[in-house]
């Protein structure tokens, strides 16, 4: 067995959340910073703007990475008080001021608008792995410079107290080791599960969680469209399921690209995934009802079968759960990172926090602040999605022209609209300061 090495923190998983999360511990250069260390089973290495991108193919449909994120300001702020979100820019970004919604089977409707908020864009759509490899990239600068400590290429293999004390198995005040599957075996006074939706961690650990499955899987691909989106995302609500058109743009300014999300009953889903791309294109230009014209080119298309969890606590014996390992919502709001990325920075706010008081970092007291910030905005955000969600499935004609003339109506009055545009931004609840407006 190799050396044991100690750690204030260790995060497992080296996706958008467990990065930045690693990246708010290491922010500050003024104090002391915890020791840390970041466990991710695949290769993270140094990527430059030539290997993300290339517009030269005519193929350029096929460039965009089938995986976008929706970031609201909340996020957008985030990244840009960690001073990183420029680099995001130079990449390949989609911002959008104006959003879209209506009921294919009816005539509801409702818009909103950036000036109505006061901001000149409502969020941006960012490739998953362009930002990835922005986070991933400062990341290496850190280890290189001795802040941080990197384990790739291993799985977490087993969990327990510290090494050589097995009779502390069940003792919430011991010490958590990771042994990983390589033989390293690592110490931690707080372990993060920032391993995704199948958390291995979780598992391991035996949290509790309250889960379903939607019955939905949503078909996730990238399309050239023959007319603009005029920096517009749209969302139809079909008896089927929802189908958003996300915009996408190219480096040299090209708006004719979009990142569908399109959810429909698994036997639906199997039916389009089997379609040829000029059989699909014609489907989903059906299915948007030409808003965007002909649909021109199709990427390559995948299914994702969609659940809703939620852990019954978000913490436990020195172990917590953050973004999908804690909980997962249906995406037809495109909030999931969202939520993740507001749970590490209110979770690195508190780590930090107990950190310069010298206060035990996987206290009872430390993690319990993280929950009882977090759990409610959560839940209130997948109560909404789920609501949505059965309000558009309702087939009954009462239903239907309810919801409709509820759409217009809340579309003729912004003070009520305003508490709906607030939560899009992600601009509510009790917000962290990292994700606040950054000073002029």
């Amino acid at each position: 067995m190799l050396d044991n090495k100690s750690y204030d923190v260790v995060i497992v998983g080296g996706g958008l959340v467990g990065c930045t999360l690693a990246l708010l511990l290491l922010q500050s250069s003024d104090r002391s910073r915890p020791r840390i260390a970041l466990i991710e089973a695949g290769e993270i290495s140094q990527s430059t703007s030539g290997t993300l991108l290339d517009e030269s193919s005519d193929d350029l449909v096929g460039d965009f990475d089938p995986r976008v994120v929706a970031l609201t300001l909340a996020s957008e702020n985030l990244f840009k008080n960690l001073s990183i979100w420029s680099e995001v820019e130079a990449l390949r970004t989609s911002p959008y001021r104006d959003m879209s919604v209506w009921d294919s089977e009816g005539t509801g409707a409702i818009q909103f608008h950036a000036e109505e908020a006061a901001v000149t864009h409502l969020g941006t759509i960012v490739e998953n792995r362009l930002l990835l490899a922005v986070l991933r990239n400062r990341l290496l600068d850190y280890q290189a410079k001795g802040h941080l400590d990197l384990y790739c290429g291993s799985k977490v293999e087993r969990l327990g107290p510290v090494a050589g004390d097995e009779s502390q198995q069940s003792n919430s005040d011991a010490v958590r080791f990771i042994g990983l599957a390589n033989g390293q075996v690592l110490s931690a006074r707080t372990l993060v599960a920032a391993d995704g939706a199948n958390s291995a961690i979780r598992s391991m650990a035996a949290f509790k969680m309250r889960e379903w499955s939607y019955n939905h899987n949503a078909i996730v691909t990238t399309v050239k469209t023959q007319n603009t989106r005029e920096y517009t995302a749209r969302q139809v609500f079909q008896g089927s399921g929802p189908l958003a058109f996300l915009p996408l743009q190219a480096k040299s300014g090209d708006c004719r690209y979009s990142s569908i999300v399109w959810s429909q009953l698994p036997e639906r889903a199997n039916e389009l995934m089997e379609m040829s791309d000029s059989e699909f294109a014609s489907v989903l230009e059906q299915a948007f009802e030409s808003k965007l014209g002909r649909i021109d080119q199709v990427a390559q298309r995948f299914s994702i079968p969609l659940r809703q969890r939620h852990a019954l606590n978000y913490y436990k014996d020195r172990i917590v759960l953050v973004g999908d390992a804690a909980h997962t919502i249906h995406p037809l709001a495109g909030q999931g990172v969202n939520l993740g990325l507001l749970d590490v920075a209110v979770l690195a706010e508190e780590l930090l926090l107990a950190f310069d008081k010298q206060q035990d970092l996987g206290s009872i007291k430390v993690l319990s602040r993280y929950q009882r910030r977090r759990v409610a905005d959560n839940l209130a955000m997948m109560s909404v999605m789920e609501g949505f969600k059965r309000l558009f499935e309702d087939v009954n004609p009462l239903s239907r022209m309810l919801r409709n003339v509820g759409m217009s109506v809340l579309n003729q009055h912004p003070l009520i609209k305003q508490p709906i545009l607030s939560r899009a931004l992600g601009l509510h609840g009790d917000l962290p300061l990292i994700t606040q407006t950054s000073p002029a």
